[in-house]
């Protein structure tokens, strides 16, 4: 993920920004609130996709927000839900530490994270180029998180785009908080819901599985040594071992068993 463009977006004028937060506060609680907080935020910064995920305490991923996407769900959506979303560094991030109120994907994505299948998968097929997230603290210590990505041919998020959108985060949050709260039929999904996945094989070592799960993250031999306090030639002979073990060849192969 390369440095931002230069955004041309003019902050709103204040009474225009506040009919637009009035517009989504007037909303909550309706179908019609996702679309008046886009139109809000799309005064701050540009944005072609805004799309959510809700994760429990034992980390489970629930869908939050996607009502949008259609012709894309079974990649954006279904894969993602069906276990991809443990490699999401948006995962790992809240589930580390919900205090921040936006988190930014390339501040967060491992070095080589734009070689992983996962990236191939979700991003490259998707023409997601960046994404920003919204935190929430929703009921039962669940977490969502409230994305807005940019695609296709669209630049990056600039530095004053984010300047703007980390500056309204506040707002952001409290009225999407106050909207998702109490998610519909949560309880119901969540009593349904399969174990959260998990990077797990019986023929590896609980060492060789923390490597496999960062190398899916899309960390380098560097981070990875750096990660787990280890030397880069000992992180090269646990991968050795672990494609040995496993009789595969590629991170391609790894993807396919572990969360194809």
């Amino acid at each position: 993920m390369s440095s931002a463009a230069t955004s041309n977006t003019q902050t709103p004028s204040f009474d225009v920004w506040n009919a637009s937060l009035g517009a989504a506060a007037s909303a909550i609680g309706s179908h019609e609130f996702p679309d008046a907080l886009a139109a809000a935020l799309r005064l701050l910064s540009p944005f072609q996709m805004m799309n959510g995920f809700l994760y429990s305490p034992d980390g489970n991923a629930f869908d939050l927000y996607n009502e949008r996407i259609v012709a894309k769900r079974s990649v954006i959506v279904d894969r993602y839900l069906a276990g991809a979303f443990v490699l999401d560094p948006f995962y790992d991030a809240v589930r580390n530490d919900s205090s921040e109120r936006m988190i930014v994907m390339r501040d967060l994505a491992p070095d080589d994270f734009a070689e992983t299948e996962y990236f191939r998968l979700h991003y490259a097929t998707t023409e997601i180029v960046d994404e920003i997230g919204f935190v929430l603290k929703l009921e039962s210590n669940f977490v969502g998180v409230l994305s807005l990505s940019r695609t296709g041919i669209a630049p990056l998020f600039s530095d004053e785009d984010l300047k703007r959108l980390r500056a309204a985060a506040p707002v952001v949050c409290a009225l999407g908080e106050r909207h998702w709260f109490h998610v519909p039929s949560l309880s119901l999904n969540s009593k349904t819901a399969s174990p959260a996945s998990k990077i797990e094989h019986p023929l590896l070592t609980k060492r060789e599985l923390e490597i496999v799960t960062l190398i899916l993250k899309g960390h380098s031999t560097l981070s990875l040594a750096s990660v787990l306090s280890l030397s880069p030639n000992t992180v090269k002979v646990h991968r050795r071992q672990v494609y040995a073990k496993l009789n595969i060849s590629s991170q391609a192969e790894l993807f396919r068993l572990f969360l194809a």
